[in-house]
């Protein structure tokens, strides 16, 4: 299973999101920092859930890295996101 597949997977069965987009964008990042050949390094990611409903920015983004878990986290260089209820 590719690292976009765990990460629309996880994030699936944590949040039932109604929207959700994991994009790969780290073709976009060539030869930055953190590339890693192959992709799979640069994520944006797009989530819409009730979940979230009541949640500050950061306590949002703490619930998308614990549900992604630890160690999906510290394979991924970049992850954007934009989460919204």
């Amino acid at each position: 299973m590719t690292r976009t597949q765990r990460i629309e997977t996880r994030l699936r069965e944590a949040f039932a999101p109604r929207a959700l987009s994991v994009v790969d964008e780290s073709e976009r990042h060539r030869g930055h920092a953190g590339y890693q050949e192959g992709g799979e390094s640069h994520f944006r990611v797009t989530i819409e859930s009730e979940a979230f409903q009541g949640l500050g920015r950061i306590e949002r983004h703490r619930a998308v890295h614990a549900a992604l878990g630890r160690e999906l986290v510290a394979e991924i260089h970049a992850l954007a996101l934009k989460i919204s209820d």
